[in-house]
């Protein structure tokens, strides 16, 4: 099939790459515009660029991709589908109207659940033990068009932003090439969604990062894991912030003693430090004091002197 293909991140370009290995004709591939990389001036290709470029493929990338002039470029291409997979800007009603056939939507979540900008991310960060892939027909609202096809994946309590991204990507690679072979034969069938059911994924803020040690140890780990990439899962000690990478869910620590600490308190043992939560302990595998390099969560509580007991905040 022809196809005009939309998508910038690492789990768009997997879904390309199966595209383009399944023997699809690609006529343009959009991607966002190349963007500063942090603390220097040199501008970094998205993973869809990159990928493209090795290929060959034709790579627009406007900065408002809705302007009358693109829209005649995206008419040009003659495409049969218009394949989307988080490319970061919306599409009008008179692009959607532009395909043969259909635009479709490779969303990572199990539709009408976590609509919108972070489903990866806010499904691991709530906890949840199952997410998925929903291929869609887009229409005009956020993730509202009627479904093609899903596909489940368990969400492990070893997963994070970075694995669960990878089996997602695989995933709705195969399902994707599957749903085009129904498309081309004229099979496809279309389920609208129930909005009454529908969950929300907005956007991901920084502030969303900071840890509540109210919560369970639990939550607090699925946030670590589900924001690890940005904002990443933060606190502060003495003022400064403490970003925390890696965790480690403990229901009892023997060789240590808790006393009558309140959510929030570093517990310190041998090996190991801890710190006291809603429901649990957290062990911290992994952090990044501000203004140094991530390292282990013993080296940081040996160099910044945290005593047990001592209070996080």
């Amino acid at each position: 099939m022809n196809i005009v293909f939309m998508g910038t991140p690492d789990f768009a370009a997997t879904i390309l790459r199966a595209l383009a290995e399944a023997g699809h004709n690609i006529k343009a591939v959009y991607t966002q515009p190349d963007k500063p990389q942090k603390r220097s001036s040199e501008l970094i290709a998205s993973p869809v660029k990159e990928y493209a470029l090795t290929k060959g493929f034709t790579v627009r990338q406007p900065d408002r991709i809705r302007n009358a002039d693109e829209i005649e470029v995206l008419k040009s291409f003659d495409a049969d589908v218009f394949v989307v997979a988080a490319y970061g800007q919306i599409l009008s009603q008179e692009i959607l109207d532009i395909p043969k056939f259909c635009p479709v939507n490779v969303h990572g979540s199990l539709l009408p659940k976590y609509r919108g900008a972070s489903p990866i991310q806010r499904a691991i960060a709530d906890g949840e033990e199952v997410t998925g892939v929903t291929i869609m027909r887009m229409d005009k609202g956020v993730d509202t068009g009627d479904m093609i096809a899903k596909v489940a994946v368990p969400i492990t309590d070893s997963d994070d932003e970075d694995t669960m991204y990878a089996r997602l990507a695989d995933e709705g690679s195969k399902l994707l090439i599957e749903v085009l072979k129904t498309i081309e034969a004229g099979t496809v069938s279309f389920t609208p969604q129930d909005d009454s059911e529908a969950t929300y994924a907005p956007m991901i803020k920084k502030e969303d990062g900071l840890i509540d040690f109210t919560r369970s140890a639990r939550e607090i780990d699925c946030k670590v894991r589900g924001f690890k990439k940005w904002p990443t899962a933060f606190t502060y000690v003495g003022g400064k912030m403490l970003k925390i990478f890696e965790t480690k869910v403990v229901s009892d620590i023997p060789d240590a003693d808790t006393g009558d600490f309140e959510p929030g308190c570093f517990v310190i043992t041998k090996k190991k430090i801890y710190v006291t939560t809603g429901d649990g302990f957290i062990e911290l595998v992994s952090v990044q004091p501000e203004g140094k390099k991530r390292m282990p969560g013993m080296d940081y509580q040996r160099g910044a002197h945290i005593e047990n007991g001592m209070s996080i905040g």
